[in-house]
């Protein structure tokens, strides 16, 4: 778990500082008013993508996906766009993985 963590680190990181930038930068998209969280969607994505394809993050190799580059950097330009909210999901959907992999390991050790 440690060493999944790890590795995910950049990408949180770079999702982090995406979050905190937008926040900074938000007053200049109060000129779409209409627009606003579309249009920061949008930003967040693509710079999501850049920096998966450029900085060459990737989330799935590391819970186990292999071939599936162009989807892994898609992916995890998604999860780097979505801040730490996307972070969380995946730590809180690991968490529950590994409860259930004890659940199951106590349940073989009581048969």
């Amino acid at each position: 778990m440690v060493d999944i963590v790890m590795a995910f680190a950049p990408a949180f990181a770079a999702g982090f500082a995406l979050q905190q930038f937008i926040e900074i930068i938000s007053p200049i998209f109060d000129l779409f008013k209409d627009h606003k969280k579309i249009i920061i969607n949008i930003f967040s994505l693509v710079v999501g993508l850049i920096l998966a394809f450029v900085a060459d993050f990737r989330v799935l190799k590391y819970l186990g996906a292999i071939d599936i580059d162009l989807w892994d950097a898609c992916i995890t330009g998604l999860i780097i766009s979505a801040g730490t909210e996307g972070f969380n999901s995946i730590m809180k959907f690991l968490g529950y993985a590994k409860e259930r992999q004890k659940i199951e390991a106590k349940i073989s050790d009581d048969e």
